[in-house]
């Protein structure tokens, strides 16, 4: 059996499909309980975040685990398989361990180094240890993975490279400011008691808000958390749960809103936002796109040559004295003024054949020279373009400084993109925060951490494959003892008057030879096959005592056995 992973994240697909790609708790579910109820897969788990979709499995065949894997996740996630596939990436084996690791270390997250990966990891294990969907290898790869995170957090400063998505997005909303500075004061609502509103609601009490009021469907979570933030440092926030039949009206009163639900719909409506600035403001809120400044004035015609719609006079042109047989003036000067659509016009009239038709036919350095020259003369001639033809110039609209500040963190999104366009509002989400991460620095600890991570790959690929020959050395033990058994009840049978003394004495004996004779073996086997290809020793070991397959299958159903019911406590 072997890991193959299947998914998709911010680094491969738009926002727009991962919004649609997105799994509610109930579909990860069956998402999990159909992936190893497929013939390839005999463990899943689902790791599902903001910005990423990714289904691990251990798979017995590549090639069918993929294509079942990525049906299953089209199937789950509403998203036509065609459609899916260009943004699907695949990881087997150990690629696919590195690949987990790196996200567990941040190395993979919209924001390098953000910590909150580590709590999505646990969730998803246990989530997949409730369903019974994870066994021997996905247990260890996820405990493993939780202690790679924790090492790469301890022993680098891969904190200082990258911060929270929570924390990433109010500097964004803060847009340069100090984050404590700009938020001290404000008024702040939370949308949803989750593991990401929790986070947000924590982060601006820390960061000196005046007031946080948590929404949500199931009110006593609300309260809970309004109750940790106001029991936090001394109580100096004041903080208070509301249902969601509140959320508008609690709108209107913030200055800053976080929202990130399950929900399937928009949480927030533009017209819902708009309705909340203009309960501030006094004013209803504009949308910046459609309203027209009111003082940009017409430009007048521009087909002013009678040749072709040519946009130049031609007729000054010709006035000029200058020889012009169907030629078009293109010189810097002559052009200068010309809005966007005139030069276009212009472009086009000069390629459809409107250069000299005499010269048109003629190449080289003789030909070029007198296009320059006619050119040169009919510039100097006519000037530049009449004045009554340059567009007045217009004073850029300035947008309103926002009154209403709005993160959101979910997916799919909570809040309605034509949010953006409204004046007084700004709005970060997760595509915007995607573009703006795409140019933040990464620490030099960075590279410590990559290194951390091979190393941990290459030690979990060690131990899974030293753990793999263990059901074998075990049978190899338990058939010797049987063997030790065996002789000392024919010892017995021969010499019938022998005391319990000498019996275990001889006992002893032939059970210290036996693990004498076993130990060199069974100690550099265990060493050979936690090397790359190591696995082939198992089946060398299997054939060269002849043991038998069923007893060395049991020995492992035990152990898993034994695993599955230390590991389904929680995990670490």
């Amino acid at each position: 059996m072997s890991l193959l992973v299947v998914g998709l994240s911010h680094r491969s697909a738009p926002v727009s499909v991962l919004e649609r790609a997105s799994l509610s708790t109930d579909a990860q579910a069956k998402l999990l309980q159909d992936t190893v109820a497929a013939e390839p897969a005999a463990e899943a788990a689902v790791l599902a975040t903001c910005n990423r979709i990714e289904l691990y499995a251990d798979v017995d065949k590549f090639h069918a685990g993929v294509a079942e894997l990525s049906t299953l996740l089209a199937q789950h996630s509403g998203v036509g398989l065609e459609e899916l596939t260009p943004y699907l990436y695949v990881h087997y084996e150990d690629r696919a361990v590195h690949h987990f690791f790196s996200v567990a270390c941040g190395l993979d997250s919209m924001v390098v180094g953000e910590g909150q990966i580590l709590g999505q990891i646990k969730d998803s294990l246990a989530r997949a240890q409730e369903l019974h969907t994870a066994g021997r290898l996905l247990n260890d790869l996820f405990q493993q993975a939780l202690r790679v995170g924790k090492r790469a957090h301890s022993e680098t400063g891969i904190d200082r490279a990258g911060q929270s998505l929570v924390t990433f997005g109010l500097e964004q909303l803060a847009a340069g400011e100090d984050v404590r500075g700009w938020a001290r004061g404000k008024r702040a609502l939370v949308i949803g008691a989750g593991s990401m509103s929790s986070l947000a609601a924590a982060t601006l009490a820390r960061a000196g808000v005046a007031e946080v009021v948590v929404a949500n469907r199931t009110l006593d979570r609300a309260e809970r958390l309004a109750q940790i933030l106001a029991e936090a440092d001394g109580g100096h926030v004041s903080a208070r749960a509301v249902p969601m039949e509140s959320v508008p009206a609690e709108l209107t009163r913030a200055d800053v809103a976080v929202s990130c639900t399950g929900a399937t719909g928009l949480v927030l409506t533009a017209e819902s936002v708009a309705s909340a600035v203009e309960g501030r403001t006094g004013a209803p809120a504009a949308f910046d796109e459609g309203d027209a400044p009111t003082d940009v004035r017409p430009l007048p015609p521009t087909s002013l040559g009678s040749d072709d719609n040519c946009p130049l006079d031609l007729a000054a042109v010709q006035q000029s004295g200058v020889r012009q047989t169907g030629f078009s003036v293109i010189g810097e000067a002559a052009v200068a003024g010309m809005d966007a659509a005139t030069l276009e016009q212009h472009a086009a009239w000069v390629d459809n054949a409107t250069v000299d038709r005499r010269l048109a036919g003629r190449r080289g350095p003789e030909a070029d020279a007198e296009l320059i020259v006619a050119l040169a003369a009919t510039a100097a001639t006519v000037g530049r373009i009449p004045e009554r033809r340059v567009p007045e110039q217009v004073a850029p609209l300035v947008r309103p400084q926002p009154v209403l500040f709005l993160l959101d963190l979910a997916m799919p999104r909570d809040v309605d993109a034509a949010a953006h366009r409204l004046a007084g509002v700004r709005l970060v989400d997760i595509e915007s925060l995607s573009e703006a991460s795409a140019d933040a620095p990464m620490a030099a600890d960075v590279d410590q951490v990559r290194r951390i991570v091979a190393d941990e790959v290459a030690a979990f690929g060690a131990a899974q494959r030293a753990a793999h020959i263990t059901p074998t050395v075990v049978a190899l033990r338990a058939m010797a003892a049987d063997v030790v058994a065996g002789e000392i009840a024919r010892l017995d049978g021969r010499l019938p008057g022998l005391d319990d003394k000498h019996r275990a004495e001889i006992t002893q004996t032939v059970k210290r030879v036996v693990d004498k004779l076993l130990h060199a073996p069974t100690v550099r086997v265990k060493q050979l096959a936690a090397e790359p290809g190591g696995a082939g020793y198992a089946d060398a070991l299997r054939t060269l005592f002849d043991l038998d397959q069923e007893t060395v299958a049991a020995v492992s159903r035990a152990e898993d056995s034994t695993e599955k019911t230390s590991e389904n406590r929680g995990p670490a």
